[in-house]
């Protein structure tokens, strides 16, 4: 049920955001400090959602506890299970309970839009919403801890199956922070800073990987995970063709089309607005 234990996860220290979303972050934070808060984070697979809740825990120096809603198949499943220790029923409490009464928590709801089965999310309804509590028969009264806060991800949209349209009743209950790719030279500076290969590099990289995300007969998701794995296997001493076939098993004839593409198209710059992205980090790291 739990993707890690309560702890304060170790910072990015090139982790970078959208000046825009790193304001409402830092606003969240403020609010948290009157109220626990509720942060949705949408966009594409692989843009980085989960990242920046992990990075979000690291900077405000508060423990994550992951739960992954996709698992789920029936209410109250996050908060514990019926079983049978030596002949007798006994229920066993998961780490839920114990994240959200825990001060200043940030619990992570992943694919919330993407459980087995869609009741099983009616027992967070009041855990969102003013009351912050809900009664379980098998642990009383359960309250939300001061400061916690609720970051659910999710990927939306028809291309992904096994989604469900979340509740409008719950999504009323969450700020909403929309994701993508980062820019180019801001993904090319991530993989400089994180591999050691030159800049040049990471920029070849970034090109052909923008290249796949975007191509209109076939688009592939890549994410910025992947290439980090694609600059990895280059910084010790693979071709860039070879580290994304071996990181992505892409057909050969068609990353050789988008190698003679974007070999006709070089030299011919593309327009980023890089210097929206800034740095999230502790200060003074």
């Amino acid at each position: 049920m739990t993707a890690n234990k309560i702890v304060i996860p170790k910072q990015d220290p090139f982790f970078y955001v959208e000046s825009d979303t790193l304001r409402v972050l830092q606003r969240v934070e403020k609010i948290s400090k009157k109220h626990p808060v509720n942060v949705l984070i949408s966009g594409r697979q692989g843009c980085g959602k989960s990242s920046i809740v992990r990075q979000y825990a690291a900077v405000f120096k508060r423990p994550l506890a992951t739960f992954q809603i996709g698992i789920l198949s029936e209410p109250g499943q996050l908060y514990g299970e019926h079983v049978l220790e030596n002949g007798e029923t006994k229920y066993r409490p998961y780490l839920f309970p114990e994240a959200i009464q825990t001060p200043n928590c940030v619990v992570h709801l992943e694919e919330i839009n993407r459980p087995e089965h869609p009741k099983a999310l009616n027992m967070l309804f009041s855990l969102l919403a003013e009351d912050r509590q809900v009664w379980m028969d098998e642990l009383g009264l359960l309250n939300v801890a001061e400061g916690v806060v609720f970051f659910a991800t999710m990927n939306e949209g028809e291309e992904y199956i096994g989604t469900e349209t979340m509740d409008p009743a719950l999504r009323d209950r969450f700020y909403t922070v929309l994701m993508d790719y980062i820019p180019m030279e801001v993904e090319a500076e991530v993989l400089a800073q994180k591999t050691g290969i030159s800049r040049e590099t990471a920029q070849e990289i970034v090109r052909i990987i923008n290249r796949l995300r975007d191509h209109s007969d076939s688009p592939i998701d890549v994410s910025t995970r992947t290439s980090l794995m694609i600059a990895e296997m280059v910084a010790i001493g693979a071709s860039v063709r070879e580290a994304i076939i071996y990181s992505l098993q892409i057909n050969r004839e068609h990353l050789e089309s988008i190698l003679l593409t974007l070999h006709l198209e070089k030299g011919i710059a593309e327009v980023q607005n890089a210097n929206e992205y800034v740095l999230f980090v502790k200060p003074n790291d």
